[in-house]
């Protein structure tokens, strides 16, 4: 299968840098606190996407620029827009943005989060598509679909946020609309931790990195079990976890990993 080079990768509506096999996506609209737009949508969509080509990339950081994660679409480039769409134009969006989290879900490398300040609507729900969350104590995490008239069922918001923080805890969220503070998502589970804000990044970071040295098909194996066993009886589950190990005892970082150990070494990982 032919691979693609994230390194020459060049987006226009975010900021994109790839360093160590850690790429770094910052929304990167501050002044807004880093809202959505129909443009940003597809090609996050679209950017994931094409992550499952790049074996440049081994983990990624999702953050927003300055002191916010990300505040949602934007109230005047997509708010404004739905409330004249006829019905298809509104399906199309809402399966874009669906797909959106659809891609992150299924893309190979771990997804870490660094959220700051504002995240909600649809910054909430990049936030939880991702596979960890860190927090700074100011973070205010919110699906605040409600508040404006929409159903809490957003971009698979009622599927994956109760797997998160349990049924109860996620519809209190969903119907209300209220924001979840950074020490409440921590007892809830909902953040990894939570770190004073000159952390946050570096914490992230460090984070992917560990996982980008780590191996890296094995690392996607464990997220695609994670992702499909949802959805599957205990029974299926241990059939699908069988078959994952089995082939991952075919790969060479499995030798690496016996050989540095009979040698008393720390293994290194390539990935394959």
């Amino acid at each position: 299968m032919k691979t693609i080079k994230a390194t020459e990768w060049r987006p226009e509506h975010f900021k994109w840098e790839v360093q160590d096999q850690v790429a770094t996506v910052t929304l990167n609209r501050p002044e807004r606190k880093n809202p959505l737009t129909f443009e940003s949508y597809a090609e996050l969509r679209d950017t994931f996407h094409r992550l499952r080509y790049a074996d440049d990339v081994r983990a990624i950081v999702l953050i927003g620029a300055g002191d916010n994660f990300c505040s949602g679409g934007d109230v005047h480039e997509i708010i404004g827009p739905l409330t004249t769409m006829d019905m298809p134009g509104l399906l199309a969006f809402t399966r874009m943005t669906g797909d959106l989290v659809k891609e992150m879900r299924t893309c190979p490398q771990p997804i870490v989060a660094a959220v700051d300040g504002v995240c909600a609507g649809a910054g909430a729900i990049l936030s939880m598509a991702a596979d960890m969350r860190y927090a700074t104590p100011d973070a205010k995490t919110a699906f605040l679909f409600t508040r404006v008239g929409l159903a809490g069922c957003d971009m698979g918001a009622c599927a994956i946020l109760p797997r998160i923080i349990g049924h109860g805890r996620a519809s209190e969220l969903l119907y209300t609309g209220r924001a979840m503070g950074a020490d409440e998502g921590l007892a809830w589970g909902y953040f990894n931790a939570v770190v004073p804000r000159r952390d946050l990044q570096g914490t992230a970071r460090a984070m992917a990195l560990s996982l980008a040295r780590g191996p890296a098909f094995a690392h996607s194996m464990t997220k695609k079990c994670l992702h499909q066993e949802w959805n599957q009886t205990v029974e299926q589950a241990l059939e699908t976890e069988a078959e994952a190990q089995a082939i991952c005892m075919k790969t060479q970082d499995f030798r690496r990993a016996y050989e540095a150990f009979v040698n008393k070494q720390r293994p290194v990982f390539e990935g394959n």
